[in-house]
């Protein structure tokens, strides 16, 4: 078990080997957000919910781990901030490839440029907890800002 763990935990920190990936491991890791939300199209609201708490909860558990074994803050290989942003990301948003496109797109520009209060979360929560709330802050900004913004656009004459 003690062999078991640490590679299950970078199983998980990679998304399943995505942020091994010599180029934007960060966008490869969001690429397997598309696939957890495209997988969740067919669950029950509260089905969605309870996955997204539990990959929330493995992806600082995974998060953790590694920061611990890499003595790094924020390792470049941990993408399952990614997946689990894009996921809920696309999860607030109707099945649809321009919305996901779109959503693919708002949820990777909050994550990369980290605008206040996200840049906040990222630069003062530490470890795997840190990892993964400024990811699900920006998915709520990214979710929130699509769906504001179809709001607009549906109010028009």
């Amino acid at each position: 078990m003690r062999k078991f763990l640490p590679k299950l935990a970078y199983l998980f920190a990679t998304s399943a080997g995505a942020g091994l990936s010599p180029v934007w491991p960060g966008t490869a890791g969001a690429g397997v957000g598309v696939a957890v939300a495209a997988l969740m199209i067919p669950a029950s609201p509260w089905l969605i919910v309870l996955a997204y708490m539990a990959l929330f909860a493995v992806g600082v558990w995974a998060s953790s781990h590694v920061v611990s074994h890499t003595r790094t803050e924020d390792p470049q290989i941990v993408v399952i901030d990614e997946t689990f942003g894009t996921a809920a990301t696309l999860s607030m948003l109707p099945p649809d490839p321009v919305w996901w496109a779109a959503g693919f797109l708002a949820f990777r520009f909050f994550d990369v440029v980290k605008p206040w209060p996200i840049g906040v979360v990222h630069e003062k929560v530490r470890g795997g907890l840190g990892i993964m709330l400024d990811d699900a802050a920006a998915a709520v900004f990214a979710g929130a800002s699509l769906l504001l913004l179809n709001d607009l656009i549906d109010r028009l004459p």
